[in-house]
């Protein structure tokens, strides 16, 4: 009897799990026969979009090529006219820095308008272009105030051409100098006697004082060495004199002058001044300084320096 029992009991059991294990399959066919369906539905409007959008996506594309192809083809034109003007330039003597201020300003217009036309040729209005042009010009201007300034400096250094390509200059006040080899629209390259390129705005430039070193072409020596009291004077001033008259690089046909230039408190102070050609200064100016103290060395003209004495008091 028990064993009858038991088995019944499995035997629903059995049956109750197979109505359960039934349900649990059908609804997970069901639900992969749903999602399997949305997938095909997204799928479909997928393809149904790009077949409905492909002449545009294709006219889209196409115009893709063209504004690189006409971009490509700008850049060779924007090049060749450069060079063009460069060459009209040249051949009219145009100084080195209106040349290289008017090809960075010919760039940077032509490459505005190349822009310009590629936006147009995307079916961008041009009242549009131009109205946003304008309006982010305004932004532009209120951000970048000092390139507007050193804009302007560009244009005065080539209108009133304080320097140019070439030229030494110093800056006292920033405490820059160097020779110039660049006027671009912002800014000035110069090249330091150590072969440093320092770029400077050419706000800068325009708005402090500055000294053109080499806007001459003959520069005046200045040089002074003070004697002794005890040492002749007249015999330096005649020592001097014929270096100054033997020096290959000094200009002869200039005046020359020996003469003292102040009575210090332990020296003779004797200043000499002549003309030399600027390129010549300092080698120059270099190699009278070593001549003269040789000079009088081998002639007993002493050259007095300032002493240090030390007195050492006796402790009582």
């Amino acid at each position: 009897m028990i064993w009858k029992y038991m088995s019944g009991v499995s035997a629903m059991a059995a049956a109750g799990t197979a109505d359960v294990t039934s349900e649990s399959v059908q609804d997970v066919i069901e639900s992969a026969e749903a999602a399997t369906t949305d997938a095909t539905k997204e799928v479909n409007q997928l393809f149904q979009y790009i077949q409905n959008h492909v002449p545009d996506l294709i006219a889209f594309g196409i115009k893709v090529v063209l504004a690189l192809v006409f971009f490509f083809i700008g850049t060779k034109v924007i090049k060749w006219i450069r060079k063009i003007v460069r060459r009209s330039m040249d051949r009219t003597n145009a100084d080195a820095g209106v040349a290289q201020f008017v090809d960075s300003l010919l760039k940077f217009g032509l490459y505005a308008i190349l822009i310009f036309l590629i936006a147009a040729n995307f079916g961008v209005e041009s009242s549009s272009v131009a109205a946003l042009i304008a309006s982010a010009g305004v932004a532009i201007g209120l951000a970048i105030q000092g390139s507007i300034s050193n804009f302007a400096g560009g244009v005065l250094i080539l209108l009133l051409k304080p320097f140019a390509v070439g030229d030494y200059i110093v800056v006292p006040q920033e405490g820059i100098e160097g020779s110039v080899k660049e006027i671009q629209i912002f800014y000035t390259k110069l090249s330091t006697v150590d072969n440093q390129t320092v770029v400077v705005p050419n706000s800068i430039l325009t708005s402090n004082s500055l000294t053109n070193v080499t806007a001459r072409p003959e520069r005046q020596l200045d040089l002074k060495v003070g004697i002794s009291y005890d040492s002749d004077l007249k015999k330096a001033k005649k020592l001097v004199e014929d270096m100054l008259n033997n020096d290959p690089c000094i200009i002869q046909d200039e005046d020359i002058k020996v003469f003292v230039d102040s009575l210090g408190e332990s020296s003779v102070v004797i200043g000499l001044r002549a003309w030399v050609k600027t390129e010549e200064y300092w080698a120059t100016r270099w190699r009278l300084q070593e001549e003269i103290k040789l000079t009088f060395d081998r002639e007993g003209i002493e050259i007095p320096y300032n002493h240090l004495v030390v007195q050492m008091k006796k402790e009582l």
